[in-house]
């Protein structure tokens, strides 16, 4: 299918989704968000196993494109809330929701939305001139797509209140050292570090990682004793899956097992 707004493939297990407005540091107007619930939803398929989200240029996203007249002010304001529900809370609650592993690569600025967009991926590998910015105090507004959920449980409440409130830049060095995001690299070393990540996704056990990636997720809505039920309820789940099947063998046969993702 052809895209204006974006670039989808899928190869070799990997889907690779690149916001591609470079000119607009890949900001997100309506078209770009129809493109992107478009590749989303084809994922269904199976041919992929891990998403790769990034940018194309020298941005990863810069949010919300304020260009774009659907959330341009009038005279009595605007509804804002129209296009979170129509547009970024199905967004994160898809990147959340995929039964893969989602890295979001960042490249360059990841500003408001498109900050806590590529905090919603699973891992975020950055470019150490990569830089998050909570920009929306900047505006009048308080930070969305996640952002009022996301950052606190990763950071702490009084980081998160001193990066919404100041909207100040934060380094991928520094985040990655406040666990915010998983690694950062050198920006040469940006697309290697990526594809060797993507690559071992692609032949990982694929339904052991998506209930993982839920059970975690979901962990802070459950008390302890939910949570072991579900812990027991996927394993149950597993223990009847070729992948485990698999993983039992290869390591008892001491070689390399080949998971199919079933």
């Amino acid at each position: 299918m052809s895209y204006g707004t974006i670039l989808f493939s899928v190869d070799g297990g990997i889907a690779r989704l690149t916001l591609n407005r470079p000119d607009k540091l890949n900001s997100f107007n309506a078209q770009m968000h129809s493109e992107v619930r478009q590749a989303l939803g084809s994922l269904g398929d199976g041919a992929a196993r891990v998403l790769v989200l990034t940018g194309a240029g020298r941005g990863f996203c810069a949010g919300q494109d304020l260009g774009d007249r659907a959330v341009a002010p009038g005279a009595d304001g605007i509804d804002l809330g129209e296009s979170i529900d129509k547009h970024y809370k199905p967004l994160v609650l898809a990147l959340h929701a995929l039964p893969m592993p989602v890295i979001g690569a960042v490249n360059g600025v990841a500003a408001g939305a498109g900050a806590n967009i590529a905090l919603a991926c699973d891992l975020v590998i950055a470019a150490r001139s990569a830089t998050f910015v909570q920009a929306f105090s900047k505006l009048g507004l308080l930070p969305d797509s996640g952002g009022t959920w996301t950052l606190p449980r990763l950071v702490g409440s009084a980081r998160a209140l001193g990066l919404t409130m100041l909207g100040n830049k934060l380094s991928a060095e520094q985040a990655a050292a406040w666990g915010m995001i998983w690694q950062c690299v050198d920006d040469a070393e940006l697309g290697s570090a990526v594809e060797a990540l993507a690559r071992q996704f692609a032949v990982a056990p694929t339904r052991g990682l998506a209930w993982t990636k839920a059970a975690i997720r979901g962990s802070w809505q459950h008390s302890l004793a939910e949570q072991l039920d579900i812990e027991r309820d996927a394993q149950r789940e597993l223990g009847r899956s070729a992948d485990y099947a698999e993983g039992v063998a290869a390591f008892l046969e001491k070689r390399t097992p080949r998971f199919t993702g079933r």
